[in-house]
């Protein structure tokens, strides 16, 4: 199963009652693993979870820390980038020249880098005096 393969079936699986609006993500780890996620939603709705972190905690779960690839794929006319707070969740495990390819589900795509969605990220290094 290719990596826009596992996104577009973990998206079918979103938990969305009150949007409506199914994400689905997938990665894959330098390990060559592949990791996914919906978004799942809540009705106190801040409380949820979208897609991109779920992918991240099942990738942390199965053992990997470092992203080769993302893709994310949404229901919308045009490809859909994650949030800002994935953006930098994203770019805990992910180094600047990876990319993140947006799907629609009628086949539309944009890939960009993560230094392209997260110009200026904050990042490990900005700890190091801490």
């Amino acid at each position: 199963m290719s990596l826009s393969e596992a996104a577009i079936a973990v998206q079918k699986m979103a938990y969305v009652p009150y949007s409506r609006f199914k994400v689905g993500a997938a990665i894959r780890a330098v390990s060559g693993n592949v990791y996914s996620g919906c978004n799942v939603e809540n009705v106190a709705y801040p409380q949820g979870t979208c897609a991109e972190a779920g992918a991240i905690a099942a990738m942390v779960a199965g053992g990997d820390t470092e992203i080769a690839e993302v893709v994310v794929v949404a229901d919308s006319t045009d490809p859909t980038p994650p949030c800002g707070g994935c953006r930098q969740k994203l770019r805990e495990f992910a180094g600047p020249d990876v990319t993140v390819t947006m799907l629609t589900l009628d086949g539309r795509s944009l890939t960009m880098t993560m230094e392209a969605l997260l110009p200026g990220a904050f990042a490990k290094s900005h700890m190091d005096r801490a």
